[in-house]
């Protein structure tokens, strides 16, 4: 629900779920991030190691590819678990920001950064925080990923799991799916040979004083049939939100996607089987969906991400009196955001899917006891 403020001016969209909701707050160069969760299971174990081991991968300054601003992005688990298991209050998680350099904005405060929030947040609310893009900043993803860490952990409890792998960057695709590799190599791919050029073309767009955008490919494996609800809270739909809400994010897919729109029927419909008792699917068109339903096959889906906004090439713009201006954006960015996004997406499919989950047992209670 949207709070309204003197002035007609109102703040929303910092929430996210239904039975298992986040809040996430702060900015890029303000006191911190973190986030508030409500609905956790209680007697769940949650060990600040967990937690942390996301946000690692996730953390600035992890490769030559990335931003050099070298947080260390350590966790606080300020509410909501005592003696290591969920109470089944709200859980609150806080990240400190230690190593910005706001001095760096200073002279852009006034101007709008193509690619950037700068104009739309000044258009809404009158004000904007100009020191590293405030909240626009992709720096609040650090409180999606801790929560998200929260949800794989309960998601895990169940036997279903999230793994998000890069597949494409700056035109180089990937040709394998070799999961072993994702995480021992800088661009998280499946493809180490793919992953070596992939890294090749990053360093070239540095080079040209450019960045790179890409698409992440996300399984989830586990999921049971019959998760997921008709109609306006589909399961593709509510996946769909929540990795759209990703600020670098600019498109999805779920299982054939776009490719479905050259397809025959014959040719896009999954063919149903039983095996061990159990109806499966030959093929997977539908990404593991059908009528916004689980179809208990491995949900697939992509999702597409931009080049960072941050360049340092110089670039025509206007400032907030509508004057022209020639800007070369300084400071430490990511050349491509796509390797440190892999966990972010997953983060968001998991929410949404315990979400999902947790709607669903809901169901089934009220429906055994009615």
């Amino acid at each position: 629900m949207a709070v309204i403020f003197p002035g007609g001016c109102s703040m929303a969209g910092s929430s996210f779920g239904r039975l298992f909701r986040i809040t996430t707050f702060g900015e890029s160069h303000g006191s911190g991030i973190g986030v508030v969760i409500d609905g956790t299971p209680s007697g769940i174990t949650i060990d600040a190691k967990d937690i942390q081991k996301e946000l690692d991968r996730r953390r600035p300054g992890q490769s030559p590819i990335t931003t050099r601003r070298a947080e260390t992005d350590r966790v606080e688990l300020l509410s909501g678990i005592f003696e290591g298991k969920t109470t089944g209050t709200p859980i609150a998680l806080f990240i400190r920001n230690r190593e910005y350099k706001s001095s760096d904005y200073i002279k852009l405060k006034d101007v709008y950064r193509p690619g950037h929030a700068d104009f739309t947040y000044e258009a809404k609310y009158g004000i904007r925080d100009w020191r590293g893009s405030g909240r626009a900043s992709g720096r609040e993803t650090a409180a999606r990923v801790a929560a998200g860490a929260v949800a794989k952990l309960v998601l895990k409890t169940r036997q279903i799991t999230v793994t998000g792998y890069t597949i494409e960057i700056g035109g180089i695709t990937a040709e394998k799916r070799d999961l072993a590799v994702v995480e021992k190599n800088a661009v998280r791919a499946p493809d180490i040979e793919a992953a070596q050029q992939m890294i090749r073309r990053i360093e070239e767009s540095v080079g040209e004083k450019d960045s790179l955008g890409g698409i992440v490919e996300t399984a989830i494996r586990g999921v049971p049939a019959g998760l997921g609800d008709p109609v306006f809270e589909k399961l593709e739909a509510l996946l769909a939100a929540a990795v759209m809400s990703i600020g670098a994010v600019r498109g999805f897919e779920i299982g054939a996607g776009f490719s479905s729109a050259r397809m025959k029927g014959s040719q896009y419909n999954d063919r149903y089987f039983v095996e061990n008792d159990r109806v499966r699917v030959l093929s997977n068109n539908a990404g593991g969906v059908l009528g916004g339903i689980s179809t208990g096959a491995q949900i697939e889906f992509r999702a597409a991400v931009r080049p960072p906004a941050s360049i340092a090439k110089s670039q025509k713009t206007v400032d907030t009196a509508g004057k022209t201006r020639t800007i070369e954006v300084e400071g430490r960015h990511d050349p491509c955001i796509v390797p440190r996004i892999v966990p972010v997406i997953e983060a968001m499919a998991a929410i949404a899917l315990l979400d999902c989950l947790l709607v669903q047992s809901a169901y089934k209670s009220f429906e055994t006891k009615r």
